[in-house]
């Protein structure tokens, strides 16, 4: 049975860059697209991007451009590199590949 793990999170101030990082143990992706999701205080969780066991990406519109993907199936490893922070891009960031969520990590940006 998988389990995701994420990390990275941390206070940043608008403009700045963090990477966050979802591992698998157990089994691994398995194969599965990896998806990043975020949630804000008092607001719905909302996808963010994913990325394909082959590489492929895709990402909402409004981080288009500022966030990327990758991934490394040997350490069964999945990377958000996200920069030119905004403080509306402060939320808990959760991965999920099949039916399986991590627990989240913080991500807040203020000045």
């Amino acid at each position: 049975q998988v389990q995701l793990v994420e990390s990275g999170g941390g206070s940043v101030q608008p403009g700045g860059s963090l990477r966050l990082s979802c591992v698998a143990s157990g089994s691994g992706f398995g194969g599965y697209a990896v998806h990043w999701y975020r949630q804000a205080p008092g607001n719905q969780r909302e996808w963010v991007a994913y990325i394909t066991n082959g590489g492929y990406t895709n990402f909402e519109d409004s981080v288009k451009g500022r966030f990327t993907l990758s991934r490394d199936n040997v350490k069964n490893t999945v990377y958000l590199q996200m920069n030119n922070l905004k403080p509306v891009d402060t939320a808990v960031y959760f991965c999920k590949t099949n039916t399986t969520w991590g627990q989240g990590t913080q991500v807040t940006v203020s000045s």
